[in-house]
């Protein structure tokens, strides 16, 4: 869903990062408009950010040649939503206490908007009583606050205080417009390849990049949810925001980090690409040619099927499976949707979706089947998170 969002920069080292931002909002295909503090402005100059975004950047409250001289109005009403990143400790300072004496507090208190922060500051400053009260009125008055994060600051200490990165920023925006269907609910992800040792160095694994999973950690997180993650191999970022994530390698070690947690949880989604064999034979050390022409001899043995598992407990959880096809896609699909017993099941080719950035689905359930077309992932993710909703309440 493409959107206008309104940045707003105050002054800061970190203002830096929201060239980036700006570049990767626009790749998204929302609309930027650019405002700046004048302190901003020593920083990054207003023509980089017009470069970036296309269009004319405001750093002043009455600039000459906006019109009717109300830009710092008229943008809050064109506007979808309203971040400012980075936002310093003076201008949290002055929001949270209702005063509008420059462009980014007058933005801020004219807005119909929502308002979201992304802090940026020295560590003292982050933690310094008056700035926590801050935060806390910020959020209090129904503000989004995206944490700093940990690590080294410009000034040469270390701690709070860092803006999230770009990447972040735009990965957590959506979440301010996006339909809160999953609010109150409990959601465990697996996602990515399971590994089975052959010997320390080789293994049996899958071609999955673990995007299909980290996309609807996204939306599920975006929908209201709260969400947990065990993950195999990926080759993906994995989302901000999560409330853990769990590292495993094989089918075994999953199976187990999935049923210590999973009756905490509302919703289960398995689309880890699991291993169906696990080598019982596996060799402690490499094997090695020994010029006999015969290859080694591996034996295999069933891995615990995590999915039908969990399905089957007294008080499951409401189980979401995918089946990746070589052939044979809705057939197969539908019958591992029965052979489990749970009530939805996405079926896709693996052609299409193993390792690409899109992916092309069909939802199978008991009310029938919904074929959805090719899209990019996190379009597939937020449509199946939509029926995810919508089924839920006959449980």
């Amino acid at each position: 869903m493409k959107k206008h969002i309104l940045l707003g920069i105050s002054g800061g080292i970190a203002a830096y990062k929201s060239c980036e931002l700006v570049r990767l909002l626009r790749k998204q295909g929302h609309e930027v408009s650019v405002a700046m503090s004048r302190a901003a402005a020593e920083f990054v100059t207003p023509l980089t950010f017009q470069a970036l975004s296309g269009r004319p950047v405001l750093s002043e409250t009455h600039q000459a040649g906006d019109g009717n001289g109300m830009a710092h109005i008229n943008l809050t009403r064109e506007a979808d939503v309203f971040l400012i990143a980075p936002a310093s400790a003076n201008t949290l300072a002055k929001i949270a206490n209702g005063i509008a004496d420059n462009l980014l507090t007058n933005l801020a208190a004219a807005r119909k908007c929502p308002l979201a922060v992304a802090p940026a500051m020295n560590v003292e400053m982050w933690r310094n009583p008056a700035n926590q009260r801050n935060i806390a009125q910020l959020l209090a008055d129904g503000i989004t606050v995206f944490p700093p994060a940990d690590g080294e600051q410009a000034c040469g200490e270390t701690g709070t205080g860092r803006m999230p990165e770009a990447a972040e920023l735009a990965d957590l925006l959506p979440d301010l417009w996006t339909e809160k269907s999953l609010s109150g609910k409990r959601v465990l992800i697996t996602l990515g390849a399971t590994f089975e040792a052959i010997d320390p160095v080789r293994g049996i694994t899958n071609l999955s990049s673990g995007q299909m999973g980290a996309a609807l950690a996204r939306a599920c997180r975006a929908a209201g949810a709260d969400v947990s993650l065990v993950c195999g191999q990926v080759q993906t970022a994995l989302p901000a925001g999560m409330g853990e994530t769990v590292r495993v390698l094989g089918a075994e070690e999953m199976y187990g980090a999935v049923m210590r947690r999973v009756r905490d949880c509302d919703v289960f989604i398995s689309v880890a690409a699991v291993a169906d064999y696990k080598v019982s034979n596996a060799s402690g050390q490499k094997l090695k040619k020994d010029g006999s022409g015969r290859p080694p001899v591996i034996e295999l043995a069933e891995n615990p099927d995590i999915l039908a598992s969990v399905a089957a407990l007294p008080d499951a959880p409401f189980c979401v499976g995918f089946a990746a096809e070589s052939e044979r896609v809705l057939e197969y699909a539908r019958a591992k949707r029965i052979r489990k017993n749970i009530p939805l099941i996405a079926a896709n080719d693996v052609s299409v979706a193993m390792g690409k950035a899109s992916n092309q689905i069909t939802l199978i359930d008991d009310a029938g089947e919904t074929a959805l077309p090719l899209c990019g992932k996190d379009e597939t993710a937020a449509a199946i998170v939509r029926r995810i909703a919508e089924l839920l309440p006959a449980r």
